[in-house]
């Protein structure tokens, strides 16, 4: 199994407490995510998130319907959190939530390790899965912005590392 990483940084111009709200809630989930993934929560979806909570959904993965299953642990209010996958299509998700508040507003940083399955075969599509991995941090961003009225007049306010 080869291990992947994603490290996405964003800083949005509002306060870190509203953030975390904002994350904590599994309906923003579903309208930060692209259409085309045709993503939707479960009719048991939790109404809070904390430690331990599980979220199921399904989405649509190149056509496919897909079950996906996330339990969130290391909960730290106005801090982190962190979503490990149950069930995916992925052989292991690990996403890494941490908001910094600092004096203009807040850094969120996204640290993301994944593996494919079938290895190691499932490798020959990693260009695709991380081509596909950025478009949605892409959108999420600018969703994220849009959904919480922030306008950044300085470009793109994110930065990539990924493995």
């Amino acid at each position: 199994m080869r291990l992947h990483q994603l490290h996405r940084t964003t800083w949005l111009p509002i306060r870190v407490e509203t953030a975390f709200d904002f994350f904590c809630d599994p309906v923003n989930l579903q309208k930060i995510t692209p259409p085309e993934l045709d993503f939707s929560l479960r009719e048991n979806a939790p109404g809070e998130m904390g430690e331990g909570t599980e979220i199921e959904y399904r989405m649509r993965l190149w056509g496919l319907p897909i079950a996906w299953k996330s339990r969130i642990e290391d909960w730290c209010p106005d801090q982190s959190f962190t979503d490990t996958a149950l069930k995916s299509p992925y052989r292991l998700w690990h996403h890494r939530h941490f908001l910094v508040a600092d004096r203009s507003g807040t850094t969120m940083i996204d640290l993301v390790n994944y593996a494919l399955p079938l290895w190691p075969f499932g490798e020959l599509a990693h260009p695709i899965v991380r081509r596909q991995l950025r478009r949605i941090f892409d959108y999420r961003e600018m969703t994220i912005q849009q959904l919480l009225g922030i306008q950044i007049a300085q470009g793109p306010s994110s930065a990539y590392q990924a493995a």
